[in-house]
């Protein structure tokens, strides 16, 4: 398969020299802004709270990344000087904040910020993270699909890695449980929330993706009762990707976040995009930043080597994947390149 130049190189940036994706995300925002509010025991959330935290890990668990995952608003401004020019960016582009109602949750950009912007600054990357569930109301699924479509085609255009992330999630307001909490319901409504956007004209490059089971009720993979049962549903999400494909941790705590891992590399995936498997024990220590980093230093690097060696010895190279059968090739190469490249 042909990739463009921009993509191409993205690609290559985000994974380590083996093909496979470390990757460590600190952008996230609704986590962080609770965890200080209970901490601080207030309503109110610091600015520079929250950038303090987010520093504090950078600064640490970068040099073990292969790429960073970095809000613009608190985290780029901030940390960029402790993610070194050899590894891979990843700018987010959604907000936190989101519209929800009876029939489902509509995402939207962070205000006057863009796929442009992103690529100007030098980032090899665009996350968006996408609320999404197929039995939303039609109204809310066609306004998420626009969405992503519309951020697809802005990194093509900029020639940029597009990385789509996709959550399920429980409708407001329902009257009794919500499938989402179902063991038997849940792990269909991930699968098919993934089907729906590898559909080449989303324009995905890599998926961001959840486990299918929740994260508390996945077995061990080598002797856990229902394991079997497990690995069906992480192979029926690796079979569906039409791109590489890499996991969430989506709060898992380490030991479960070990597991997933297993299953999706058995799958297929090629490697992670997560934070809080890795940071949010030792970020209880906030407002200790001492302790808190000596926290990171002991307990979070020991986990990022154990889930890096885990990705080494598992995980398929990002080249591996079934689209590039006749390998992750070049668009254009050869002596036409300079007139061709950037063709509509």
């Amino acid at each position: 398969m042909q990739l463009s130049a921009g993509k191409l190189w993205s690609l290559r940036r985000l994974a380590d020299p083996g093909g496979r994706f470390k990757m460590t995300a600190v952008d996230q925002r609704p986590p962080f802004f609770k965890l200080i509010r209970d901490k601080r025991a207030t309503d109110q959330v610091d600015y520079a709270d929250v950038v303090a935290l987010k520093v504090a890990l950078a600064r640490t668990l970068a040099p073990l990344s292969s790429a960073m995952l970095l809000d613009p608003v608190w985290a780029y401004p901030n940390a960029i000087d402790d993610v070194r020019p050899s590894q891979g960016l990843i700018l987010t582009l959604e907000d936190h904040a989101f519209d929800e109602d009876a029939g489902g949750r509509r995402s939207r950009p962070i205000g006057d910020w863009s796929v442009e912007k992103i690529k100007r600054l030098g980032a090899d990357g665009v996350k968006v993270l996408i609320w999404y569930r197929p039995d939303a109301d039609p109204a809310v699924c066609a306004h998420q699909e626009a969405f992503v479509e519309a951020v697809g085609r802005a990194c093509a255009a900029h020639d940029l890695c597009f990385v789509l992330e996709l959550l399920v999630y429980p409708f407001a307001g329902a009257a009794g449980p919500d499938a989402v909490d179902d063991p038997a319901a849940r792990p269909g409504l991930v699968v098919e929330s993934l089907r729906r956007f590898t559909d080449p004209r989303f324009g995905v490059d890599l998926f961001k993706l959840e486990s299918p089971v929740a994260a508390d009720l996945v077995p061990d993979p080598d002797r856990g009762p229902g394991a079997a049962d497990c690995q069906a549903w992480f192979d029926r999400m690796g079979a569906l990707t039409t791109r590489p494909w890499v996991m969430l941790s989506a709060g898992a705590d380490m030991e479960a976040f070990r597991r997933i891992l297993v299953y999706a590399y058995r799958a297929g995936a090629s490697g992670y995009l997560c934070g809080r498997a890795i940071w949010w024990r030792a970020a209880q220590n906030f407002p200790d930043m001492a302790a808190l980093e000596r926290a990171l230093t002991d307990e979070g690097i020991a986990y990022m080597r154990e889930i890096n060696a885990l990705t080494d010895d598992l995980a398929a190279p990002w080249t591996d994947h079934g689209a590039f059968a006749g390998g992750a090739l070049l668009a254009d190469a050869g002596p036409d390149f300079v007139h061709a490249y950037g063709r509509a």
